[in-house]
């Protein structure tokens, strides 16, 4: 196992199956250049580790660098997903890890996600790699005109 850093657009065609499943609002037409732009123009990182048989992306991670007033420069994950046959192989924890060492080596202080309240496995395994419950994320769909 290993993770892959993604930089191109065939890697994101491995792991489109994987960020489908995830984000399903994602149009399965335009998802590639999509996340292809956010990687060029936004700062996102795409890291994935190949599945068992390595025809697609078992698991990845999406994350950015962001300078906040509060927290000053530190990581987001945007996106964590494990497919249900690639679970309970250690791929989540790589990948934390993976983004935790990126981190440290850029100097950065923390590291932020956020999760479903009902993600019992998910939370259990933020907690043991040392993630704090720091607080509540509220949003507010806006209508669209």
């Amino acid at each position: 196992m290993e993770c892959k850093k993604a930089t191109t657009r065939e890697d994101i065609e491995f792991c489109k199956d994987a960020i489908l499943e995830f984000l399903r609002n994602l149009n399965p037409a335009t998802a590639v250049d999509q996340v292809f732009e956010m990687i060029t123009n936004e700062g996102y990182e795409l890291v994935f580790i190949p599945n068992a048989d390595n025809t697609r992306a078992g698991a990845f991670i999406g994350y950015r660098i962001l300078n906040l007033l509060r927290t000053g420069p530190s990581i987001y994950i945007d996106d964590l997903f494990t497919f249900a046959d690639s679970r309970n192989q250690g791929f989540a924890g790589m990948l934390l890890d993976y983004v935790e060492s990126y981190a440290a080596a850029e100097g950065l202080k923390s590291i932020h996600l956020d999760s479903g309240f009902i993600l019992h496995t998910a939370h259990r395994l933020y907690h043991n790699k040392g993630y704090n419950l720091a607080c509540h994320h509220f949003s507010k769909p806006l209508n669209q005109v």
